[in-house]
């Protein structure tokens, strides 16, 4: 006969709550690695069934390679961010001084592009190419070099050739300045045409500043405090000017800021010409010496 013992612990057991059939799972002991698949009964679980056909050699080579793609992977997206350009990175805070330059060059480019009407013949103003491109070339810097030397030759009077060598000279300060900025901003225009061969000869290939309008604007204010002029021939020279500097955003070589500057530095090139404005000796003296025998008063 069974002991006392033994019938009471079979009525603990069977009292106990982990031996109900729904609390099973709790009771087990975890299954050790490699032998997950395997049952109470020593027999093959379904998942070890499932990858009975995988060889050990395999299996160890796939947990390699799971665990090495992550650490390459990193390397790889470390390295990628390290050649990341700087116009790729995104600001995360943006300075108010650079949100506002940025908005105006982008309201410049946008407006620079509409009122480029003439930047080729199917354009809204196609027709009216050949027409910009001749009042363009009002304000060429080879064409007014080339104008002054021609009056220049001609002129018989000191008065005259005193104010046609300080223009000369003004015109050579413009075109240097003119093309030393654009060498070194080398903005390109809105509709990135290439240069044509006079501006290639001027040194006018970039966009900031239009040299047009630079050079529309020294000329106009020189002409204006040099010559006397009726009224209506100095709102005409007035209007003249600004047209020179519109023709070549409408032909859409320049922007508006371009324009603008152009302006602007024109007339810092007449207020230059004007502090070291040289005497009629001196003009004389530099033509004696540019012509050797020329003299126009014999």
């Amino acid at each position: 006969m069974p002991s006392g013992y033994n019938v009471r612990s079979r009525a603990r057991e069977r009292n106990s709550v982990l031996s109900r059939p729904e609390f099973m799972s709790l009771n087990q002991q975890p299954p050790r690695a490699g032998t997950s698949g395997a049952s109470n009964s020593g027999g093959p679980g379904p998942s070890e069934s499932r990858g009975s056909g995988k060889r050990p050699g395999q299996m160890k080579h796939q947990t390699s390679q799971s665990t090495e793609e992550p650490t390459d992977n990193g390397s790889k997206d470390r390295r990628e961010s390290s050649k990341m350009p700087e116009e790729d990175c995104m600001q995360l805070n943006p300075s108010f001084k650079g949100i506002a330059i940025n908005s105006l060059l982008a309201i410049d480019i946008c407006l620079s592009k509409r009122l480029g009407v003439c930047a080729s013949t199917s354009s809204s103003w196609g027709g009216c190419r050949s027409m910009v491109a001749l009042l363009s070339l009002t304000g060429h810097g080879i064409t007014w070099i080339i104008g002054t030397i021609v009056c220049l030759t001609r002129s018989n009077t000191l008065a005259g050739q005193e104010v046609l060598v300080n223009l000369l000279l003004a015109l050579f300060l413009d075109v240097m300045t003119v093309a030393g900025v654009q060498r070194l901003i080398k903005r390109r225009g809105p509709w990135e045409m290439t240069a044509g061969f006079l501006d290639c000869v001027a040194m006018d290939t970039y966009s900031f500043p239009a040299a047009h309008a630079s050079r529309a604007a020294m000329v106009s204010k020189f002409l204006l405090s040099h010559l006397v002029l009726a009224v209506p021939l100095r709102i005409l020279l007035v209007l003249w000017a600004f047209l020179v500097g519109m023709s070549r955003v409408l032909l859409g070589k320049h922007h508006l800021t371009d324009m603008v500057c152009g302006f602007a530095l024109g007339m810092l090139h007449f207020s230059l010409m004007e502090s070291v404005w040289l005497s009629s000796s001196t003009c004389q003296t530099l033509i004696s010496i540019s012509t050797f025998s020329w003299s126009p008063f014999f």
